[in-house]
């Protein structure tokens, strides 16, 4: 059996799926499927009948692609609260209760869940706004992650005349 620590789990064990190899640089493993094993482990993690440990909870967040920061924000806390419950294993029950939720919904598919997961993790990046429209058919507006190529910069007082 092999010992499977990433991420800082202690309690996950392989059975199989594995291969160890001898290297130069000593024994090495190669793991079969890693993105299976992860989502594998994070379905018996959302299930688990005992709170999460700090790590379980920071292996839950990172295979949302989420940084504590984000997750502070869906949580309505700081960044350095999500920091202390990973590191200190105390996990409030509110917070246990949401990263399993969050991460279920999102792993059985469902687009509303990605959707706001993806807009949390891509919160803090620069979106511009670009907006088209005239008297015919009125304004509509979308959004972008690059700026704009022709930007016309305009005297900012201009368009809204004193």
């Amino acid at each position: 059996m092999y010992h499977f620590t990433d991420g800082g789990l202690r309690n996950v064990y392989l059975v199989n799926g594995y291969e160890t190899r001898n290297t130069p640089y000593g024994n090495a493993v190669s793991i079969e499927d890693v993105d299976g094993l992860t989502r594998a482990i994070c379905k018996v993690l959302v299930r688990k009948k005992s709170n999460l440990t700090g790590a379980e909870f920071r292996y839950l967040r990172l295979a949302l692609l989420m940084s504590q920061k984000d997750l502070g924000h869906a949580l309505g806390r700081t960044d350095q609260s999500v920091a202390q419950w990973e590191k200190n294993s105390k996990v409030p029950k509110f917070a246990n209760s949401m990263i399993r939720f969050i991460y279920t919904a999102h792993a059985d598919g469902n687009e509303r869940v990605k959707n706001i997961v993806q807009a949390i993790n891509e919160a803090d990046r620069d979106i511009y706004i670009v907006m088209q429209g005239s008297k015919k058919t009125g304004w509509k507006g979308k959004e972008q992650s690059e700026r704009p190529e022709s930007i016309e910069d305009h005297d900012e007082d201009a368009a809204f005349p004193a």
